[in-house]
Formats: structure tokens, sequence, C-alpha cells
């Protein structure tokens, strides 16, 4: 139960669905907004609930311990200032509390100012703020942020605020490599989870005489060649039975390949387009395109299908936790709590089981008047997502809202351990407009996307690898000159 608690706290938040988006449409380069077709995913959201406003007597005490693991320090200033498209406080309808600001208030006496924006206008707004000097400390993180952000001139480094090598922060240390630029680390990460999810209906598994795909993952059977088995052994179109569908399914199989388009090594941006596994993955997902198990859009006005998996007509959906949270009355899927499954995104057989990871947090803004104040609430959301306790208050909302069996959360923990063990983290969207667009965000058939939806890689890669090298090398300068005024 332990460890289950521990996931729920970083992924159930059932208050502020609201901030969260699998596709967004903005960038911002210079602080501006841009569009794009980006899958831009704000993670500061994702935190843990207290079931009313007000906390109950039995579960303020439930909160000691974890207010004993946080600094006994003094904050000279006790407000910090938070820009996003949602309040991190409960509104005034009785909505829930999170822990982590209850910690917050309860051991530095702290508490946060908002300052409205709308998830259009955020950046513009950040970068009005910003560069009018009105002190800005934190902002909500996604995965447009970093390192264009910090190119821009809208974040700053962390490190001056936290001891990352504390035991607070040891949970997150690894994961905050991936934002490591020139030996500096440019986000609070405070949890680790998977982005995506491979959704099934156990019915229709069931129907079709189908292995159940988590008994198969459990027994180490669970990889490309037999998630491409079940898909081959369902497709019949003439019977209306269809395969796999939704948006961005391309970037979840390419990511579990265990590479991503662009990543941080040793401090410097990589582009990882002429590597031998990335080859493979577009490679594997042309295969699937070609062998009619990937939904022919076309047929049905260009529109996702997710009712079709609730009414036994589609295999696979591979999405986010989202799309099972909540009411199960407004899941898209239509699949019944009872009859829903969920398994890791598969890896090539062999490998080691590499989950696309969203990395939640915050970024420090340029110009914080209270930086000390936003590291130590970063601190309290690290431990509501760790401690047990903290974690227990939360659990009652969760079960009674989204009705999942107990079979559910442990997959759930078990599937977001593999990300925290086996993270692949994509900095393309963060790097820029023209880096997203050529690759990750470009459309169903630009990039890394185009495998997919039957353009064949070598053929891709060739228009658009020296362009990437060039731009990923311009932005390599433009950050490193940036982190060495620090």
């Amino acid at each position: 139960m332990k460890d289950i608690k521990k996931i729920l706290a970083g992924a159930m938040a059932l208050t502020i669905t609201a901030g969260l988006s699998a596709c967004a449409s903005e960038g911002g380069d210079s602080g501006a907004a841009e569009t794009t077709t980006a899958e831009v995913t704000t993670t500061a959201a994702i935190t843990t609930d207290i079931n009313t406003e007000t906390l109950a007597a039995e579960e303020a005490d439930a909160l000691a311990p974890a207010l004993a693991q946080l600094q006994d320090v003094e904050l000279a200033n006790k407000e910090i200032k938070w820009l996003a498209h949602y309040d991190i406080n409960p509104g005034t309808n009785g909505a829930s509390k999170k822990v982590e600001l209850e910690l917050f208030e309860r051991k530095y006496g702290g508490s946060i100012k908002w300052y409205q924006t709308t998830y259009e206008n955020r950046y513009n707004d950040l970068s009005t703020y910003v560069l009018g000097g009105e002190g800005i400390d934190f902002y909500a993180s996604d995965t447009g942020n970093l390192p264009k952000g910090i190119i821009s001139g809208m974040f700053q480094s962390v490190d001056d605020y936290i001891d990352i090598n504390s035991d607070i922060w040891q949970n997150t240390a690894e994961a905050m490599k991936a934002y490591n630029f020139g030996g500096k680390h440019f986000m609070f990460v405070t949890n680790t989870r998977a982005n995506y999810y491979v959704y099934y209906n156990k019915e229709t598994i069931e129907a079709n005489g189908l292995d159940d795909p988590w008994d198969l993952y459990k027994a180490g059977n669970w990889n490309w060649d037999t998630f491409k088995g079940m898909l081959e052994e369902f497709v019949d179109e003439e019977n209306d039975q269809w395969g796999l569908d939704n948006w961005f399914n391309e970037l979840a199989l390419l990511y579990s390949s265990g590479v991503s388009t662009i990543q941080a090594v040793d401090g410097q941006l990589k582009c990882n387009l002429n590597d031998a596994t990335m080859e493979k993955a577009m490679n594997f997902q042309y295969d699937l395109y070609n062998s009619g198990l990937v939904l022919p859009a076309e047929q049905f006005n260009w529109a996702i299908q997710p009712q079709m998996m609730g009414e036994g007509r589609q295999l696979f959906w591979i999405g986010g936790y989202w799309e099972a949270e909540g009411d199960p009355s407004v899941w898209t899927h239509q699949i019944a709590p009872e009859n829903l499954g969920f398994v890791p995104t598969p890896s090539p057989a062999g490998s080691d089981p590499y989950q696309a990871a969203t990395l939640e947090g915050y970024v420090l803004c340029k110009g914080a008047q209270n930086p000390e104040g936003v590291a130590r609430f970063a601190e309290c959301t690290i431990v509501a997502v760790n401690d047990p306790d903290s974690i227990a208050i939360s659990e009652r909302k969760i079960m009674d809202d989204s009705k999942w069996p107990q079979e559910l959360l442990d997959r759930f923990n078990e599937i977001n351990d593999l990300a925290k063990k086996y993270p692949v983290v994509d900095l393309a969207s963060g790097c820029s407009t023209d880096i997203a667009s050529y690759t990750t965000d470009g459309g169903g058939n630009v990039g890394v996307r185009a495998a997919f939806h039957g353009t064949d890689w070598a053929t891709m890669r060739e228009s658009i690898a020296d362009t990437i090298d060039m731009l990923v090398e311009e932005v390599n300068t433009e950050l490193q000159a940036k982190v060495a005024e620090e």
C-alpha cells in the first residue's frame, strides 16, 4: 500500500484536472505565445489533495511526520507568487486543499498569491511580468518550457536554493538531470510518473480469446512483438474490428525504445535522429501502419474514436492517466471500471522497459522575489508525494471518485515505478518551435510521427536531419551563453 499511495499522490489530483492538457497549441521562444501542434503537458498540477478545505482533526494529526521531514528554517518572506491558468489555493466552493499547501502553511507560515492568466496567454503574461519586474516567483513546468525559457530570460537555475544531495531530494535528483544544462539544474522536479498507459477492455480480450496483456507483462513477454501479434489477431476491417487509435501513439512507442528526439547529455543538447535505436522504432511503426493495424483516420473523418473501446470494436488505446480519472461516466473510452485494463507501453524484446516520463514540478522565474520560499514549497510537495500518512488522506477520495478496484491501483503503481526507473524525456518542444515542428509536433506526416502514418523513416530522416542538427547547435550555443551568465 505504501508504494501505491506514493504513486497516487503524484498522479491523481482530482480537483485540478482543468489545469492538465494532453494536447496544447502553444510554445514560446521569447516568452511570447506561438502556435504548434505540440503535445504540451502541464505537470505542476499533479499533486495530493485533502478531502475538505479545512483539515479534520485526525487528518491534521497525520501530517506530523511529514512536517518533521521539512527543514527547520524561518522564511523572511512568507508569500510566493504563482502565475498559472489555475490556482494552487482551494476555491471558495469547498474544493479540496492540497497537502503540500497545508504543509507550507503550517511549517513556514507560507501563502501563495495567484496571478491569474489563461492557458493561451500564459507565456505572454509571464514575459510581461518578468520583464516588468513584478517578481513572479514560480511557474508550472511543462514540456514546452525548457530550455527555451532559459534562453528567453524567463527562468533561472534552482541550485542555490536546494541541497540536491539531501535526503528530501533523493527521489528526484536523478530525474533533474533531464534539465541539467551547463552543470546547472533548471527545474524543481517533485515527482516522476509515466506519461502513457496502454488501455484495453478486458471483455474484448476475453471475447476474442487473446492473452491478457498484463499477464504477458508479468511473465516478461509484453514487448513490441506480442503487441503487434495481438493487433494482427484482432484487426478485421470487414467485421468492424480495429487496432490502435489516439493521438501521439507514435511518441509513446518511440520513447519505449529508450531514445528521444533530443535529450540533455552532460549538460549539452544531443540530437538522436541518426541513432540506430530510433531507426528501429521508426521501422516498427512503419510496419504497424503498412500492416493495417492503425485505425485509418480518413475513414472516420480524421477523428479519434475512443468510444470503440467500450463497444469492443477497438483493441488498444494509448493515453494518459487522466483518461480513466474521475467519474467513470465521463471516460471517453467508455470502458466500465471493472472491465478496464492497462499495461505499460511495450518495448522491444530484450530491452529494458523504457517509458515516456513526465517530470512534475516547478520552474523558478527570473527575478523571483522569493526563491527560498519556492524551494521550501517544492520540498513540501515532495514530502506530500512520498509520505504515506499524507497520501492516505487523498486515497479515500480517489477511490470514491474513480471507482478503481485495487488491481488497477497496483498496476498504476507498477507502471509509474517503471517510469521512475527507466524514464525517457524529449526536449524537442522545449528547444524551439522550429525544432518541434520538424520532429515531434509537426503533424502526422512530419518528423518522428511520419512513420506511423506511412512515410518510411529513411526518407523522412534524410529530409530533416541536417536542418535539425543545425537548429539544435544554435540552441546549444545560445543556451550555454545564458547559463554562463547565471
